[in-house]
């Protein structure tokens, strides 16, 4: 771990105008969070960090219980058919 001094966490005096929920603000503000564009943000040092710890301590409880699995980024067409989600994610998703 380097010194904190030394870290490079951009801080932002006041919080953007479009930024209206407080929860927005503080993360903008405090260097956890920057916006991309709409709707699009990176995660900074700090943010990362935190990620990482929740992330951590989720891992930790599921592996006591046996229940963490991983789930495929790409579905098949058919599922989502059959549940009647298909049509409603076809219009949201691809216009």
């Amino acid at each position: 771990m380097h010194r904190w001094s030394k870290l490079f966490i951009p801080t932002l005096r006041e919080a953007p105008a479009d930024a209206e929920v407080a929860s927005h603000m503080f993360l903008l503000r405090s260097g956890y969070i920057r916006q991309l564009g709409a709707g699009i943000y990176s995660y900074l040092f700090l943010g990362q960090r935190s990620l990482n710890k929740i992330i951590g301590i989720v891992r930790e409880e599921m592996d006591k219980i046996g229940q963490e699995f991983y789930l495929p980024a790409i579905h098949p067409k058919e599922p989502w058919e059959q549940s009647g989600r298909w049509t409603g994610m076809a219009t949201t998703c691809f216009g």
